[in-house]
């Protein structure tokens, strides 16, 4: 069969039902209107909802449907969003698309992946929002004007407001950054249509982008699919959110290539696909229909990623920005391990709490020359607390989640490790946990720094309040959580761990514990309207 293609006639590539349509233009009086009546273009958080941490993916084929891969690459993501799960797939005529609230396992099954025709598709999987959102604000987001343009996000846009003011005439269905960013895009594409028509459409597109760097603040890594282009994805010229490009040989033909960009490398795996490299900052890629690989520097970038990934977000078996998360969190532990030595506590075991801490404690246990147990045992079919989307639920679901063991913690001074203490609301309760178990002492001992500072580029931490790090000392913190003794990681510590698996990044993205946002636009105006009015509005530690 001949590989599916994108360059079709734009009333055929408008498949989708009509209510997926997004006018290109309003009337000439409505476009006044809108213009006449914004209000000026001011530095103030956007009260647009943020793509949050997402996981992305797009995969080509040369033959063969891409939706089970796609539904495969998505469960390989699921740790980055348990909310919304949206793919989208074009078979050379049209595009279809499935997307709902809810994990993926449950949105796709076998009927509704065998209607996902065609070997190019995008997938996205979301995490909860303070709030929460409806499955029309779940990802991919489509305008069909210029070409047919579908795009999927992840991150978040520090000027989202001031972007759609500059949009004038294109209308939006939904409050998310991600349909602002896709409609800057289809924007620039446009415009570049019109002052370029005889132009190849691949030139175009690459054109495009770089006006949409130049314009789009923040943090986004994107996957798109454009009708007459292919898979074209892009990053910010910081590389905060991950992009990671694979490649394998075609199954009827090795001379043929095949693609799959994803936020996570482990990914790849389970797909049979080979990891090249990350997209870089600041680079734009193209897999044209025929599955040719073309790429280009857009803009001037420089790499600063999000450290937070290593520490929470990415799973252990990725590899990103050409560090290993798994041997990063190993760093880690061995750092904090050093530290641990000084306070000279009485420590019987050290314990991780699941899953994440995992890599650190044995570290921890290994420097110390002390046993590392397996105490507390994770529930697997609960959520992620940190990504449960209000304090109420998070609490519930600490005991539904974790269960402590009391063979392990009866009549013994207990190390538990965690990867960080955000909120402390489970951290907290494991504390409790233990000593309900038998514990005598109960040390804590955090991977990663305080965490003091919001998050403003699609972690969903925006405000200081919530942060039980929030104007307490060390000491503060521990009586807070009910310890007998607490350690956190040291910012430069963390910082040199990354340095040392890959010495060409100068500077990570490390804004939640040190207040240094790399992308050089937020000041505290911004950070107070964030915690006051934005995402933060209402919300307060536990």
């Amino acid at each position: 069969a001949a590989p599916a293609r994108i360059a079709v006639s734009r009333t055929n590539a408008l498949g989708a039902s009509t209510e997926d349509l997004r006018a290109s233009s309003m009337t000439a009086a409505a476009s006044r209107l809108r213009l006449a009546t914004a209000a000026p273009a001011t530095k103030r958080v956007s009260h647009r909802h943020a793509a949050r941490m997402c996981g992305i993916i797009g995969i080509y084929r040369q033959e063969g449907a891409a939706s089970a891969e796609l539904y495969e690459g998505l469960l390989m993501l699921q740790h980055r969003g348990q909310d919304s799960a949206g793919m989208v797939t074009f078979d050379g005529k049209r595009f279809m698309e499935k997307k709902d609230n809810g994990l993926v396992a449950n949105i796709f099954d076998k009927k509704s992946i065998d209607s996902l025709a065609g070997s190019v598709g995008i997938g996205h999987v979301r995490y909860p929002t303070a709030g929460g959102l409806s499955a029309t604000e779940a990802q991919p987001f489509f305008v069909n004007s210029p070409l047919g343009i579908y795009l999927i996000h992840n991150g978040n846009l520090t000027n989202a407001d001031e972007l759609t003011n500059s949009l004038g005439g294109r209308m939006m269905k939904t409050s998310s950054d991600s349909e602002v960013l896709l409609n800057v895009f289809a924007e620039d594409v446009n415009k570049e249509l019109r002052a370029n028509p005889d132009a190849d459409v691949d030139k175009i597109v690459f054109d495009a982008v770089t006006h949409t760097m130049k314009k789009v603040k923040g943090a986004y890594s994107c996957i798109t699919m454009v009708n007459q282009v292919g898979l074209f994805a892009f990053r910010d010229p910081n590389g905060i959110r991950p992009l990671v490009l694979g490649q394998r040989k075609a199954v009827s033909d090795e001379d043929k290539d095949e693609w799959c960009v994803a936020s996570e490398d482990s990914a790849f795996g389970p797909l049979g696909f080979s990891r090249v490299r990350d997209v870089n900052p600041g680079e734009a890629i193209l897999i044209t229909e025929e599955g040719k690989m073309v790429s280009r520097q857009c803009v001037n970038a420089e790499l600063s990623p999000c450290i937070f990934e290593y520490i929470y977000l990415a799973r252990p078996d990725s590899t990103l920005n050409s560090i290993s998360v798994y041997e990063f969190q190993l760093e880690l532990g061995r750092r904090l391990a050093r530290r641990i030595k000084k306070r000279e506590w009485e420590i019987d075991v050290v314990v991780p709490v699941p899953d994440g801490s995992r890599p650190s404690a044995i570290e921890i246990a290994g420097e110390l020359d002390l046993p590392y147990r397996e105490g507390l045992v994770k529930n697997r079919y609960v959520g992620r607390t940190f990504i449960m989307p209000d304090q109420r639920t998070r609490e519930l679901s600490v005991r539904r989640k974790l269960n402590a063991m009391r063979s392990v913690f009866n009549g013994k001074k207990v190390l538990l490790v965690d990867d960080s203490i955000v909120r402390g609301t489970t951290m907290s309760q494991i504390v409790q946990m233990c000593r309900n178990a038998g514990a005598l002492e109960v040390y804590l001992a955090s991977a990663a720094p305080p965490v003091k500072h919001p998050n403003v580029y699609g972690v969903d931490m925006p405000s200081r309040q919530e942060f039980v790090a929030h104007q307490r000392s060390e000491e503060e913190v521990c009586e807070y959580l009910g310890a007998d003794g607490l350690i956190y990681q040291s910012v430069e510590d963390m910082l040199q761990a990354g340095r040392s698996m890959n010495s060409q990044i100068e500077r990570f993205d490390a804004s939640c514990f040190d207040g240094d946002y790399v992308s050089g636009d937020i000041d505290e105006a911004y950070l107070e309207a964030l915690s006051s009015g934005g995402r933060g509005k209402g919300r307060k530690g536990s």
